[in-house]
């Protein structure tokens, strides 16, 4: 009886090609619309999590923050190379400790110049922020103590300064202080955000502060935990600390503030795995749309084969036999909709990951979702019109016009 009643579904549905295909595209654009959707927000979620991963792992960044009293806010004070110094000798599961302190400034070579972010920092910058040197060296200890002008140049500045050519050795002039290209820093590439991770200088610490800003000061200092478990424990270490180092009283407000890239991460992941199931439910929307269409053709294949129906149940079907053959012809719509569905649904999402710089993400889980929805599509709304053909009375459907 299955087999027979499945010839009989594919056979209507081949006899009225035009409108199968029409009615079973709504199936098609909301698997799609769902896939898409679903796949895409995985894939900047990926992205977050990996950009977030490129700055540094088990990084906490410390800086100074304003503290307001009043009407008024107070600007708070800056960091000190103590500062620093006190972190890494007083919290043992600190691995790396890197006081930083930057400004923007025009690197200028030759007849070309650019305008980029100067950091001074320390070795521990570069272990820190997972930066890996492509060409060339870092700093010695010697170079770092005596505040000699050397520096490592991020990806897009030795490409916007040197092209082609090899900047080893060379003098590049920042605002008026000239200093000796040393390295050069492997590509990180664009955040999640569409900033240039590669757009930036790295001079010693000592330098910069003698000769760019003309300060002691420090604006962040970079500490990397030791493992992703002990960053927790680090960055309450870190907070007692430093509201004993700055004098803050019990019960007072923080001048300061501790960033913990792995909450960032995850605040990141949240937000956008919030949006992927926004644009999922407002994707569904599509899948009902076409369910309804499936009903209604459903209806008026009831209207137009009733005569058809009462014959079969003269010659003794029965009222089950005709409820099945009309919830298969909706469900077979609505699959075969679902799996072409879903062959677009990767391709967009494909297409679109590769077009805005994300990984493609392949969910199989998704894609089973989406394909029982579409099956659960057809038996819902088809059931209706089924359960109408079935309780047509014999009699009554013969003298149908």
């Amino acid at each position: 009886m299955i087999w027979s009643i499945l010839l009989m579904a594919v056979r209507e549905i081949r006899r009225n090609t035009m409108r199968s295909i029409l009615t079973g595209l709504g199936i098609v654009i909301g698997v799609a619309s769902v896939i898409a959707m679903v796949n895409l927000g995985e894939s900047a979620t990926l992205k977050v999590t990996s950009d977030v991963s490129k700055m540094g792992n088990n990084m906490l960044t410390v800086m100074p923050g304003a503290q307001r009293r009043g009407p008024t806010g107070d600007t708070a004070p800056m960091f000190k190379v103590a500062d620093a110094e006190a972190i890494k000798k007083q919290i043992p599961q600190a691995a790396q400790v890197a006081p930083g302190a930057s400004r923007s400034l025009s690197a200028v070579y030759g007849n070309k110049n650019h305008s980029t972010s100067i950091q001074g920092s320390t070795l521990d910058f570069f272990k820190v922020r997972d930066l890996t040197v492509e060409k060339g060296r870092t700093f010695g200890e010697a170079e770092l103590q005596g505040g000699l002008a050397l520096c490592v140049l991020g990806k897009t500045v030795q490409k916007e300064l040197f092209g082609n050519q090899d900047p080893l050795g060379e003098s590049i002039r920042l605002g008026k202080v000239s200093c000796r290209v040393v390295g050069v820093l492997g590509s990180k590439g664009q955040s999640t955000f569409g900033t240039d991770q590669d757009d930036f200088i790295v001079m010693p610490l000592t330098a910069f502060q003698r000769r760019v800003s003309g300060s002691t000061d420090v604006s962040q200092i970079y500490v990397g935990a030791r493992t992703a478990a002990a960053t927790d424990r680090v960055k309450s270490q870190l907070l007692g600390l430093m509201r004993e180092r700055r004098h803050i009283a019990p019960g007072q407000a923080d001048d300061f503030n501790v960033m913990d890239m792995k909450e960032f991460a995850t605040s990141l992941s949240s937000i956008t795995g919030a949006l992927t199931a926004l644009l999922g439910a407002i994707a569904a929307v599509s899948l009902l749309v076409g369910g309804i269409g499936i009903m209604n053709i459903m209806l008026v294949s009831v209207t137009e084969r009733t005569r058809e129906i009462g014959i079969r149940m003269a010659i003794g079907a029965r009222s089950q036999e005709v409820l099945m053959q009309f919830l298969v012809e909706a469900v077979m719509l609505s699959t075969l909709g679902g799996v072409i569905g879903i062959l677009f649904g990767l391709l967009a999402s494909w297409g679109g990951a590769r077009g805005l710089g994300m990984p493609f993400v392949f969910s199989p889980a998704v894609l089973l979702i989406a394909f029982c929805f579409s099956g659960s599509v057809g038996v819902a709304f088809g059931f209706f019109p089924a359960r109408r053909a079935a309780r047509l009375k014999p009699i009554d459907a013969l003298r149908h016009e």
